[in-house]
């Protein structure tokens, strides 16, 4: 339209998407949601599909301060994984991890068990994934190795490896491959037969 001798032009749309609220200035919070935002990436693509920029753009951060934070893709993924992993091996006694482990392994939301297994899928020989498979196995291995009826340490730690390693093919078997039987499974089934397996396994042997 025309005021006197100036025209006014409407304004052109943008076709630029929206942005995403900028997040206040706080490092923790900056880091937590850096953290969050690659815990679901990492669970849903995976580590090679994830870039350090879809990451920053989930939290709504510039790339610069992942790289502040973190350093590298690897450290962020170590820490990602390590962290919630982390948090379900210590927010109860080792009495009742089988349980926190089944619960989590087989609750209907995967992306828990999906960002745990992405450690066994991530490429990798870095010396981050390296460090955090060490990590898991030491801490989960010590909880159930604890638990084992013997006072031979050898075999509470092949005991607890065994336990560990049936419950890293279950959860293969029903979050990664998805097997039509372990997948349709009812979890509380499914937790009454790997509970009582788990009891005769960490329990007196028959020669003790």
């Amino acid at each position: 339209m025309t005021l006197g001798n100036d025209t006014v032009h409407p304004s052109e749309p943008t076709s630029e998407p929206a942005r995403r609220p900028a997040r206040p200035r706080d490092s923790a919070a900056t880091k937590r949601a850096l953290l969050e935002a690659a815990q679901e990436l990492f669970a849903s693509v995976g580590y090679d599909a994830t870039t350090v920029r879809a990451v920053a753009e989930r939290a709504g951060v510039n790339q610069a301060l992942l790289f502040r934070h973190f350093g590298n893709k690897e450290a962020l993924f170590a820490e990602a994984v390590s962290g919630q992993a982390m948090e379900l091996l210590n927010e109860g006694p080792p009495q009742d991890l089988l349980r926190r482990i089944l619960d989590s392994m087989l609750s209907e939301d995967t992306s828990g068990a999906e960002l745990f297994f992405s450690v066994l899928r991530s490429a990798g020989n870095s010396d981050a994934t390296a460090a955090l498979r060490a990590e898991l196995g030491a801490g989960y291995g010590s909880a159930f190795a604890s638990l084992v009826c013997t006072d031979d340490p050898a075999d509470a730690a092949l005991r607890a490896e065994l336990l560990l390693a049936w419950l890293l093919g279950i959860g293969l078997l029903r979050t990664v491959l998805r097997t039509e039987s372990m997948a349709g499974a009812d979890p509380e089934v499914v937790s009454r037969h790997v509970e009582r397996a788990a009891t005769a396994l960490l329990g007196p042997a028959a020669s003790d």
